[in-house]
Order: C-alpha cells, then sequence, then structure tokens
C-alpha cells in the first residue's frame, strides 16, 4: 500500500529520532507535540496565537464535535480548518477515549452512551467514527479502540485487545478519504506481551501511522515505560508513532527517548486555568503568596511574549482579581514553554545529548 503519510527520519539518537512527515496539506517536524483543541479551539487560545507559537499540528476531539455542533455542521461549513480558521495540520481522536469514559454499554459491534450535553443516546461504531472524521477533514483520524481503565483485570486487557483489533479491521475497511491519513491504536495496559501482541496485529492491518493508547491513565510510570518500549520494537521505524494523552515534561522527554514522533495532552492548558505554570524548574503556582511583589518573568529561560513583557507580580495579580487574560497569558507561556522543550529534545537527538536533558528534565520535575 502506498500510504496517505510519507516518514523520513533526519536523524537519531538511540531509539530516539527526529523526522519529517509528508501529508496532503504539507510537512511537519518531529518530535511534536499537538495542543488539544478539543471543541475546535485551544482553550483560551485563536488560531492566529497558534500560528505565532510556530504550532504544527492540532488535535480535536471527534466525541465533542459530533455532538456539539455537529459533523454535518462543520462539513457544511468548509470542514475542520476553515471552521476553525486553523490552516496548520490537524488530527482528530475517534472520540473513544471520551466515551469509554461515560461507562458506556458496549458491545462486539460498537459503543452506546449518552450525551455529556442533554442525556441524549447515541451508538459510536468503527464505521461511524470514521464517517464522523471524514465528514470534519482532519489531516489525520484515529480508528475507534477500546480503551479499559487501569489496572483492569487480565480478561478486560485481552477483551479489549480483541475488540481493538476487529474494530481496526472494519474501520480500515470503512476509510476512503483520499487526503486523509488513518492510524491504528495499539492498546493492551501494561502487560509486554499484550502490548506486543496488539502492535503487531495493528500493524498487519497497514494503517497510515500508529498510536499508542491506554497509557498514562494513572499506572506508575515504572510500569508505563515498559509497555510503552514494547509496542514500539513492534511499530515500523518508517511510520510515525503517536503516544496518546501524554505530554507531562518527563513523560515527553522518555516517550522521545524510547522512539515516540507524536504526543498530545490537555496538561499545559488545563494548569494554566487553574494557576500553575511550566518552568525549567519545575512547576510554579502562581496563586501562591510568595509571588505577589516577584518582578521575574514566569520563566527567566523563556523566550515567550508573555515571559518577555510581564512579570510573575502582575500575572499574579489577574489571576487573583479573576482578569480573563490571565488564563490566556498563562496558556500561551505553557503552550510555548511545551513546544520549546520538545525543539530542545530535536536539537538533542541531533547533538547525541538527549541524556543529558533527560538528565535536566527528571530533576526539576521528579
Amino acid at each position: 500500500m502506498t500510504h496517505r503519510l510519507g516518514f523520513e527520519v533526519t536523524a537519531r539518537t538511540g531509539a530516539a529520532r527526529t523526522g519529517i512527515v509528508t501529508s496532503a496539506r504539507g510537512t511537519y517536524r518531529t518530535p511534536v507535540f499537538m495542543p488539544v483543541g478539543t471543541r475546535a479551539s485551544v482553550k483560551a487560545l485563536e488560531a492566529a496565537d497558534l500560528d505565532a507559537l510556530g504550532a504544527e499540528v492540532v488535535l480535536a476531539n471527534t466525541y465533542h464535535l459530533m455532538l456539539r455542533p455537529g459533523a454535518d455542521l462543520i462539513d457544511e461549513l468548509g470542514g475542520l480548518h476553515r471552521f476553525s480558521g486553523w490552516n496548520g495540520h490537524m488530527l482528530t481522536d475517534s472520540g473513544g477515549y471520551q466515551v469509554f469514559s461515560l461507562s458506556p454499554k458496549v458491545d462486539d459491534d460498537g459503543a452506546a452512551f449518552r450525551s455529556t450535553y442533554d442525556g441524549s443516546m447515541h451508538r459510536l461504531t468503527p464505521e461511524r467514527a470514521v464517517e464522523v472524521q471524514e465528514l470534519l477533514g482532519a489531516d489525520i483520524s484515529m480508528v475507534l479502540d477500546v480503551c479499559p481503565a487501569l489496572p483492569s483485570t487480565p480478561d478486560l486487557l485481552r477483551s479489549a485487545v480483541e475488540r481493538t483489533a476487529a474494530w481496526a479491521q472494519r474501520a480500515r475497511r470503512a476509510h476512503g478519504r483520499p487526503d486523509q491519513s488513518l492510524f491504528g491504536i495499539v492498546q493492551g495496559g501494561v502487560d509486554e506481551a499484550l502490548r506486543r501482541e496488539s502492535a503487531e496485529r495493528t500493524v498487519a492491518l497497514d494503517f497510515d501511522g500508529y498510536g499508542i493508547g491506554g497509557l498514562s491513565v494513572g499506572e506508575p510510570r515504572h510500569e508505563m515505560l515498559p509497555a510503552l518500549a514494547a509496542a514500539i520494537e513492534v511499530l515500523p521505524d518508517d511510520q510515525p508513532r503517536y503516544l496518546m494523552g501524554v505530554g507531562d515534561p518527563i513523560g515527553l522527554v522518555e516517550g522521545i527517548a524510547l522512539g515516540v514522533d507524536m504526543f498530545d495532552c490537555v496538561l499545559p492548558t488545563r494548569i494554566a486555568r487553574h494557576g500553575s505554570v511550566l518552568t525549567d524548574a519545575g512547576r510554579v503556582q502562581l496563586r501562591n503568596a510568595a509571588y505577589a511583589r516577584d518582578p521575574g518573568p514566569l520563566d527567566p529561560s523563556c523566550p515567550c511574549r508573555v515571559c518577555g513583557r510581564y512579570s510573575r507580580g502582575y500575572l499574579r495579580h489577574l489571576l487573583q482579581v479573576g482578569e480573563p487574560s490571565a488564563l490566556r497569558l498563562l496558556t500561551l507561556h505553557n503552550v510555548a514553554w511545551t513546544f520549546a522543550l520538545v525543539a530542545r529534545a530535536r536539537a538533542a537527538i541531533e547533538a547525541g545529548s538527549l541524556d543529558d536533558l533527560r538528565r535536566e528534565v527528571a530533576s526539576a520535575w521528579r
């Protein structure tokens, strides 16, 4: 099969690599962090902000968009890119993670669930997830998978792997949009043998890239990383690997060290709305009284425009008085800082110094 995505590795350090992904839309560099725009908008930011920050790929959420405003309406208005004003790459998840967080009724055909908006009943099948994402028109779409909670019993993990494999095959058959890539998803909890098996079965279906799901859902890191490594051992070297839902600083650099190319996470934007800031020295809770008279920037080493213009004392004041601009400014900084960390990882891979960055991040964030 000719894949809809091209992937060229440009540098390596151990298992880590930098690369360039080529799609119908253009190219983006890896490793890449994808900010989460759940409802076709990264919270507190607009498309022009994403341009200014240098975002290359943004994630949108199928579950939320199929319910509000609806995939048909987005298609009618020109697809997600025109609808949101964002012209860079977009990836849509299948909605599976959100659906399975609602304790749906699941059978071999699909999952039935109630809308969190109005309580109405809906059904998501592998084919319906593909159909919705083709209407949304993102550059990369994901198959519908079964994402079990951790810890889960061996029987539940086995069932999730079996259904994920069967559903992936159905999604692969249903997908036909020529300008949109489709990624398969590997499950298996923290069971390394099950991860390898799931990866082998997913790779056999020949997708455009591969997501690794069901990790960073509460399990300790010493269990997560071996399971991740087991999946990566099986995934093709010449296609993108996407660790779903991971974006904390240690998770990013350790995932990159194992050979992950793509990441997404709500962490940078979510903690900004609670007054927390990402810095090279670790997390800063800006609401603390200690910062009331602090004239320094959020992070002295951060090149973002927020750090170049505003003091910690001023930004804390905005938080304390409920000024909406506080959430926007802290979000801008956190996303910029995360992008900068991934750019440092790319440079470290090229220089052969990734282990130095891993030690630095572990020291600040442990």
